[in-house]
């Protein structure tokens, strides 16, 4: 397996470690017969945690498409690596401002992972004109 496939691998764990914990750090209100209770993420930080959660669900599909994407259409595979990491990086800095209540720092951090993801998408697009 490509270092690239491992981050879509990361960044799957990414969203799940985003809401376990709070789960788990509030296990005696959390009931996990009703595992989406609204209830339970009206606090603050539960709330942040559930869209950063969220949030990590929504963003993942664009970039293991742009991820497979690249490698079957035969980009440099160094490249999409690299990206692929800083994506992950992004993201897990993404989640702690989110959770940190940090929400303009946030939305750069969101924007640089897309575009990030965008980049890894047009790879195999802008190839041969990369000097490598």
């Amino acid at each position: 397996m490509t270092v690239a496939e491992w981050c879509v691998f990361a960044s799957v764990m990414l969203y799940l470690l985003t809401i376990v914990p709070v789960k788990w750090a509030n296990a005696k209100q959390y009931d996990n017969a009703r595992p989406r209770d609204p209830a339970f993420y009206q606090d603050g930080l539960r709330s942040r945690a559930l869209g950063a959660h969220q949030n990590g669900i929504e963003a993942f599909p664009f970039f293991a498409a742009a991820v497979l994407l690249a490698e079957f259409r035969g980009a440099p595979q160094n490249l999409i690596n690299e990206l692929s990491v800083l994506f992950v990086i992004v993201r897990a800095a993404y989640v702690l401002t989110y959770v940190g209540d940090r929400p303009s720092l946030r939305s750069i951090l969101w924007t640089l992972g897309f575009l990030i993801t965008a980049a890894i998408f047009f790879l195999p697009l802008i190839r041969n004109y990369l000097p490598l």
